[in-house]
């Protein structure tokens, strides 16, 4: 994939284009590679190989727009992380930028279609310190360098131990605002370490 850096006065670049092109030059610049992978992915990549299981929330046919029984509009770029393990040899340093689709009402918060980065690193002895240390500086090249990051406790069916993460407010510095609701830190992301079914999935030992 070619990167093509945008002028900073380039106006008639979309803030989203403008804002994915940024957060892909801060990987690329951190040692990461671009993969893409198709909109309109199958069952089994977009669920089956990430560990969801039949009845999870996220393959209601409500919440998922399928084209057949066994295709549909991806709702994740995860797809994309599961076709590189599958045909690349560890180590593996990728992120996988994109657009995605959920069948959500749009509002403030939701669209039907967005655009989501992410990323992945598999190699021997990565720890969850490795994580936290590449998200940290993500958010301080991204926001600021006064930019702190906050993981809590979560549950993600592709990840295990799971983590969502925060940054401190870059409009009130953590003080509490309107944009972050007074609460001093704004979501930004779900992470975790890869589950080793995801893993095994793949074709790569979890050990």
């Amino acid at each position: 994939v070619t990167y093509n850096a945008i002028a900073p006065n380039a106006g008639h670049i979309h803030p989203i284009t403008r804002a994915l092109e940024r957060m892909t030059e801060i990987f690329i610049d951190m040692g990461f590679s671009v993969a893409e992978g198709p909109e309109v992915e199958t069952v089994t990549n977009n669920f089956d190989a990430l560990n969801a299981p039949s009845d999870h929330p996220s393959r209601d046919f409500q919440d998922t727009f399928y084209i057949t029984e066994n295709t549909l509009l991806r709702t994740q770029t995860s797809p994309v992380q599961i076709r590189a393990m599958r045909g690349m040899t560890p180590p593996i340093r990728i992120i996988s930028p994109g657009r995605v689709y959920r069948s959500d009402v749009a509002d403030a918060s939701h669209s039907p279609m967005f655009h989501q980065l992410e990323g992945l690193v598999v190699d021997k002895g990565i720890t969850m310190g490795d994580l936290k240390g590449i998200l940290s500086q993500f958010a301080k090249t991204m926001f600021g360098p006064e930019t702190k990051t906050r993981f809590r406790p979560h549950n993600f069916p592709f990840t295990e131990p799971s983590a969502e993460v925060d940054v401190s407010c870059f409009v009130c510095g953590g003080k509490g605002c309107r944009v972050c609701k007074n609460e001093g830190w704004i979501e930004i992301l779900g992470a975790g370490m890869v589950h080793p079914n995801v893993l095994r999935n793949c074709g790569i030992d979890p050990e």
